[in-house]
């Protein structure tokens, strides 16, 4: 994205110049449709780019083939530890660093063996169910809805603006997402529909995600109906100041990203696509809020639950993503991956090909000596180098963040935290040697890792006594969900 100050980095290569995909309905919420570094497929398929100035996509082989060359039997499931559907980064093949993936598959899964099962009695064999698609959302949105222009387009379908004919909104100018039955050709994909319709339905009353009005549906196509957003993205916002932000007006940009994650994982929602073609802002207006947009390849997660699936876009993705095994922490990665970009204007990861993105994720460390590094504060490159700490345990939550000393303010609301439930928990189940040790260690905290402590043990309203129970946990996890809506 940009070039860093000092760095000579080619803008365009050969062979960047097709097969964009923007994900399942283009532009989730209004924004017009363009070039943009990452889009993904619903199948989770990224096409990358290589600079913030390049126009032109990239299209390189996918290091995850189908067919014979897969790394995985026929019929195995990708992981004993989570039963959700496996979808891939498309590219994603070897070269490295699909190697050592293919490898540990295989010693834990064994050798490719013939497809077993019984002998079908007729030639032909069984054929398979149709899909149902239907979803059972209202027929009716001829009568509720006006198409306007198209605002966006990708591979399932586009996105256009549209006027409400009738209801509580009428006459209001909404964005709606077209995406089309015909190429929801795999139950995955039906799957993935359902998932995103349920997730913006529960998370839509937070103030920085787009907000929910309605699904619809005909025998052609599903309609998301959703608040228009007529801002542009993030992406935008940076080209137009020149490839970077100062560090003032980053720190307003990371506190609301941080706002809404830290929302999205109190409700066990991890988004597993955070970029900055992801976030729009409401309005043209300078300060106007962002909106967290596009949940299709989102997905619920328990506090202990790790999944496996490779999704998301080359240059935002997790080294423990590529490993098969993460959480919440993916999207902390991605929040660190932003922020470098918004203080220095050029991803801390980049090669020519989509393999060597991933050498560099799992092997490089980001670059903080170039220019304009030597002159960012060293709370805001302490910042950045905690969200990018490759072993995602010493990563800060997104609640954590906030209390950080770059973003520290009085008066900015710190949320509930969901990793305070996982240590309590962990207590109450810890023998009594290892309570000892951990009382022990608790006098060496620093003042810093003690103010965000106290800010979460009085968002749960203790008791007289100074105790708090579960109780404490439910009512203020629903009081923070209900005020994220002023």
């Amino acid at each position: 994205m940009g070039v860093c100050y000092g760095k000579n980095v080619s803008v365009l290569e050969d062979g960047d110049a097709g097969n964009r995909s923007h994900g399942k309905g283009g532009q989730v919420a209004g924004s017009p449709a363009h070039s943009t570094p990452a889009r993904k497929s619903r199948t989770g398929a990224t096409t990358p780019s290589h600079s913030l100035t390049s126009t032109a996509p990239s299209a390189w082989p996918s290091p995850y083939p189908h067919g014979p060359a897969s790394p995985l039997p026929a019929g195995v499931s990708p992981s004993p530890t989570r039963s959700t559907p496996r979808r891939f980064l498309r590219p994603f093949p070897p070269p490295s660093p699909a190697k050592h993936i293919r490898a540990a598959l295989v010693k834990r899964l064994g050798p490719r063996r013939p497809k077993e099962g019984p002998i079908p009695e007729d030639e032909t064999g069984q054929e398979e169910a149709p899909l149902d698609k239907n979803f059972g959302y209202g027929k009716n949105f001829g009568a509720k809805y006006e198409l306007g222009k198209e605002v966006g387009r990708g591979h399932f379908g586009h996105t256009c603006s549209a006027t409400v004919k009738r209801g509580e909104i009428k006459g209001q100018i909404v964005a709606v997402k077209i995406i089309s039955k015909a190429k929801m050709t795999t139950p995955i994909s039906i799957e993935d529909v359902r998932r995103e319709v349920t997730i913006l339905k529960a998370l839509s009353s937070h103030k920085n995600l787009v907000k929910f009005h309605d699904a619809c549906e005909d025998a052609l196509n599903v309609y998301v109906v959703m608040e228009l957003c007529e801002g542009g993205e993030l992406l935008e916002r940076i080209l137009s100041r020149g490839g970077r932000y100062t560090e003032e007006d980053a720190k307003a940009i990371v506190i609301q990203i941080l706002r809404v994650v830290a929302f999205c994982h109190l409700q066990g929602v991890v988004h597993r696509d955070l970029k900055p073609e992801n976030f729009l802002f409401a309005n043209k207006d300078e300060n106007s809020q962002m909106k967290l947009i596009d949940f299709g390849l989102s997905d619920f997660v328990k506090p202990d639950e790790r999944l496996n699936d490779i999704v998301g876009s080359a240059y935002y993705v997790a080294p423990e993503v590529l490993h098969r095994s993460y959480s919440t922490e993916a999207d902390i990665w991605s929040i660190g991956i932003i922020t470098y970009i918004l203080l220095c204007g050029s991803r801390p990861f980049w090669a020519r090909t989509e393999s060597g993105i991933f050498r560099a994720v799992l092997k490089a460390d980001p670059n903080f000596t170039d220019l304009p590094w030597p002159d960012v504060s060293p709370e805001a490159k302490d910042f950045v180098k905690r969200l990018l700490n490759k072993d995602y345990r010493k990563r800060m939550t997104a609640a954590q963040s906030l209390t950080h000393t770059w973003l520290r303010d009085e008066h900015c609301q710190i949320p509930l935290d969901i990793l305070i439930f996982k240590l309590v928990k962990s207590y109450l189940r810890a023998t009594p040697l290892r309570r000892a040790a951990l009382k022990a260690l608790a006098k060496a905290l620093t003042e810093n890792q003690l103010f965000y402590l106290r800010l979460q043990f009085k968002l749960l309203v203790p008791n007289k006594d100074g105790y708090v129970s579960f109780d404490n946990f439910r009512m203020c996890r629903h009081y923070y969900r209900t005020r994220q809506k002023r």
